[in-house]
């Protein structure tokens, strides 16, 4: 079965044409529990939720802050593993319809097996992959597989990158291009910066592949204030707030459900 990544490619164009950003949810597998993270990632879609990143949970997420961080180890204490990722995906696309990615370090990729894990990730109808920490140079066997598959390889780009690097890069990627509006991890922050929209600007000189924008955003105003540069908002951390600050499990779907209204509609109103 071939993966998923003209789906994603048409969703991203469809945002596209009605003249808004696409909204980009994260969400990682087995928070709560593996069941209530399958509901979590439809009731961000029910929500507004264009696209849905799965995060792959990592005992040493270089790249995520202290809020996906204690997800990560509630979902790794419950045991998650890999093929409770693929279900995950497998049964959000079944139920939603819309492009899911898996986010995850190049770590756990390389000891289940590259073959083994796109060809997995593509059965199960995911859309590709974003992989914060693999270097281009070293990602040819990653592409090789992900194309056969038609899955995404979405690399992520930096504030630090010089336009050099960011040439190589996206030459290199596929679906989108993941711009980190800030050096630093995930989080919610009280402004997005200047740096994000610089950072935008320099990306599209490079390539013709849609640049979402991700780190920081956390409400409806920040979202307006990236979709008027960006033609994605990545929200993550927000997402996983909401699910922990929440009493329980219903609660907590109810209020992720709640802020992807509120972002979905930010990204309109840009």
């Amino acid at each position: 079965m071939s993966g998923n990544i003209e789906l994603l490619n048409t969703t991203l164009a469809a945002a596209k044409a009605a003249d808004r950003a696409a909204l980009i949810a994260y969400l990682p597998a087995g928070f709560p529990t593996v069941d209530g993270g399958i509901e979590a990632v439809k009731a961000v879609v029910a929500g507004g939720a264009d696209v849905v990143e799965v995060g792959l949970p990592h005992s040493d997420p270089v790249l995520d802050g202290p809020v996906i961080q204690t997800a990560d180890d509630i979902a790794l204490r419950g045991g998650v593993r890999i093929a409770d990722v693929m279900r995950t995906v497998r049964e959000a696309y079944e139920a939603t319809g819309v492009p899911i990615l898996v986010m995850t370090y190049w770590n756990p990729i390389d000891r289940y097996g590259v073959e083994r894990f796109t060809a997995e990730l593509a059965e199960a109808g995911g859309a590709g992959c974003i992989l914060p920490d693999l270097p281009v140079q070293e990602s040819a066997l990653w592409r090789e597989h992900a194309d056969k598959h038609s899955l995404a390889t979405v690399f992520v780009v930096a504030p630090s990158s010089q336009d050099a690097r960011l040439a190589t890069i996206t030459a290199a990627g596929s679906g989108f291009v993941y711009a980190a509006s800030l050096m630093g991890v995930t989080g919610t922050r009280a402004s997005v910066g200047a740096q994000a929209q610089d950072l935008v600007g320099r990306t599209r000189a490079t390539t013709d592949l849609p640049v979402c924008v991700g780190l920081g955003v956390s409400n409806a105003a920040q979202a307006a204030e990236v979709a008027g540069f960006a033609d994605g908002v990545i929200v993550g951390s927000a997402f996983v707030k909401a699910m922990l600050d929440a009493p329980d499990e219903a609660a907590g779907l109810a209020a992720v459900r709640s802020l992807a209204g509120e972002l979905a509609e930010g990204v309109r109103k840009r």
